[in-house]
C-alpha cells in the first residue's frame, strides 16, 4: 500500500514524501525539532490569540459573526435627527454633561483630549458664546483658559462681572477643531441642540457673540463683523449682540477700543432688560 501510495503521489509531482515519524512537542526547543526538506527547522508553534485566528480577511467572511469580535461589523445607523434633538431638549445638566462627555457625532471627537462643555452660573443674566475650544482649553476641558481667556476675563472685570458670578460662557462647538480651524457647518449643526439646551436651561436675559463664527451660527445668515456690531438682534426671542473674539483682539490690538465700545453698548442693554420687567409689574 505504501509503494502504491509513493507512486501516485510521484505522478502527481508530490515527492519526496516526508512522513511523521513521531509526535511533535510544540514545547520543544528548536535544536530538538525535526529537519524539513529545506534543511532548516520549522518555525516553532506559537499560540495564536483567538480573536486573531479568527480574523477575516475576505469580503465574504466579514458578514459572519465571530464571538470574539467587540465592535459591529458595520456601522450603526445613525440616529433621527429630530428624535435626537428631542431627546436633548429633555435633558437636565447631569444628562446633557454626561451626554457631551461622551459625544461621537462628528469627527472632532477623534483627536480631542476633553470635551469643553461650558463654564459659569447656570442661572446667568450675561452668556458669552464663542466659536469652539483651542489647545488650551482641550488640555483642561473649561473654555477661555488660555490668553484668549485671560483677556475676556480682564473684558467682564471692566464691566463688573466676573466668570461664574452672573455670567455663563460656552462655545458653539464642544470639541476642539484641529489647528484652531473655524468649525466646519456639519461639525456645529451636530453640536446645535447642546447649545440651544444650555441656553434654554440658563434662559439668560442677554447672550454676547464672540466674533464671527459665532454670530453666524447663532444667527443663521451670513454677515460681516461691522454689519452686526452696535445692534440688538434676537436669538430665538433672546436679544443678543455681537462683538469680537478675545483672540481676534490679541492679534488686531488697535480694535479693543470697539470692543469696549460694544461691552458699554452690552451694559446699557442689560439695564433697560432689568427695567422693562420692573415696569410692567
Amino acid at each position: 500500500m505504501s509503494t502504491r501510495r509513493d507512486e501516485m503521489l510521484k505522478e502527481m509531482g508530490l515527492t519526496p514524501a516526508w512522513r511523521l515519524r513521531a509526535r511533535v512537542d510544540v514545547g520543544a526547543r528548536p535544536e530538538a525539532l525535526p529537519i524539513t526538506a529545506r534543511g532548516e527547522p520549522p518555525a516553532p508553534v506559537t499560540a495564536r490569540d483567538p480573536a486573531e485566528a479568527l480574523a477575516f480577511t475576505d469580503a465574504s467572511d466579514a458578514a459572519i459573526e465571530s464571538p470574539f469580535r467587540s465592535d459591529p461589523v458595520a456601522p450603526a445607523p445613525a440616529a433621527d435627527p429630530d428624535a435626537r434633538r428631542a431627546a436633548i431638549f429633555r435633558m437636565d445638566w447631569t444628562a446633557l454633561k454626561e451626554t457631551v462627555a461622551r459625544c461621537v457625532d462628528c469627527v472632532l471627537h477623534v483627536k480631542r483630549n476633553k470635551t469643553v462643555f461650558g463654564v459659569g452660573d447656570e442661572n446667568a443674566d450675561w452668556m458669552f458664546i464663542g466659536e469652539g475650544p483651542g489647545a488650551d482649553e482641550d488640555a483642561q476641558g473649561d473654555p477661555f483658559v488660555g490668553q484668549a481667556g485671560h483677556l475676556l476675563d480682564n473684558m467682564l472685570a471692566a464691566i463688573d462681572l466676573a466668570r461664574g458670578r452672573n455670567v455663563y460662557i460656552a462655545n458653539v462647538v464642544k470639541c476642539r477643531p484641529p489647528g484652531n480651524r473655524n468649525p466646519a457647518p456639519d461639525e456645529a449643526k451636530k453640536c446645535e441642540a447642546y447649545l440651544q439646551r444650555q441656553i434654554q436651561l440658563i434662559r439668560p436675559k442677554l447672550i454676547i457673540a464672540l466674533g464671527r463664527v459665532a454670530a453666524l451660527n447663532l444667527l443663521e445668515r451670513e454677515a460681516s463683523i461691522a454689519s452686526l456690531r452696535g445692534r440688538v438682534l434676537d436669538y430665538k426671542g433672546t436679544p443678543l449682540i455681537v462683538t469680537y473674539h478675545p483672540a481676534y483682539l490679541l492679534r488686531t490690538p488697535a480694535d479693543k477700543a470697539r470692543a469696549w465700545e460694544d461691552l458699554c453698548f452690552a451694559v446699557k442693554t442689560m439695564q433697560s432688560l432689568v427695567v422693562q420687567p420692573a415696569a410692567q409689574n
